[in-house]
């Protein structure tokens, strides 16, 4: 009989973050898998239109070259993997996972961090509302204080990492939740806002002044996007 893993809890989140789709051509509100092949997504904005929170420069590398490396690296990792199924190589196999959920979590975790972010003219920095305005309030008094919170968890990271906001799936309630590395959302928690706080992300720009990235940001988060993913 041959021996293969099942499905990882990687691949479950990406079929709920709705990040696989069969399309030629892969934008935030299209694909990022297509025939399960990973592409990277176009963005809905120029590099420089999250100016001035996030440079066009640091946005053009951060998306053209990091993300598409995490892309790359995974597809070339799964190629990998589907071989060592099919010649029942279980010691291949399991050497592989790590390097499928590093470049597969990096691609996830981009693509929603992208769909997280835009220029003030599209959105950007305008308030929550609704459902997930009234958990904020509920879990953290404010939204404000929810900032101050997240901002926090972000300067504790030590390293490489991401902050998200996350849905308790089996209370409702939201929270904060911290990653290591390129780590993915999974299990009983939804991602709803993701905050990238590897170094390529900001010091281009910001430098050691890491906390002024986590600031600014704020101006050009994508509440709508945090909307439409919680339930």
């Amino acid at each position: 009989m041959a021996a293969t893993f099942c499905r990882s809890p990687l691949t479950r989140t990406a079929m709920r973050a709705g990040l696989f789709h069969s399309s030629k051509r892969a934008g935030l509100t299209g694909a990022s898998f297509a025939r399960g092949k990973a592409t990277l997504p176009d963005l809905p904005y120029d590099y420089g239109a999250l100016e001035p929170s996030i440079s066009g420069q640091i946005m053009e590398l951060h998306h053209s070259k990091h993300h598409n490396t995490y892309v790359t690296s995974y597809n070339n990792a799964t190629e990998q993997m589907a071989s060592a199924q099919a010649s029942e190589d279980v010691k291949a196999q399991a050497s592989l996972l790590p390097l499928i959920n590093f470049h597969g979590g990096g691609h996830i975790n981009h693509t929603l961090f992208w769909e997280n972010l835009a220029p003030k003219n599209m959105g950007g920095g305008e308030p929550p509302s609704g459902q997930l305005s009234a958990a904020i309030n509920d879990s953290y008094g404010s939204l404000d204080q929810l900032k101050k919170n997240m901002n926090g968890a972000l300067a504790g990271i030590q390293g490489s990492g991401w902050a998200w906001l996350v849905q308790d799936t089996q209370t409702g309630k939201v929270g904060i939740k911290t990653y290591a590395n390129q780590d993915p959302v999974v299990g009983q928690f939804r991602p709803l806002l993701g905050i990238d706080a590897w170094e390529h992300a900001y010091y281009l720009q910001y430098q050691n002044r890491k906390a002024e990235y986590f600031n600014a940001i704020w101006d050009v988060i994508n509440w709508k996007a945090a909307e439409s993913r919680f339930q």
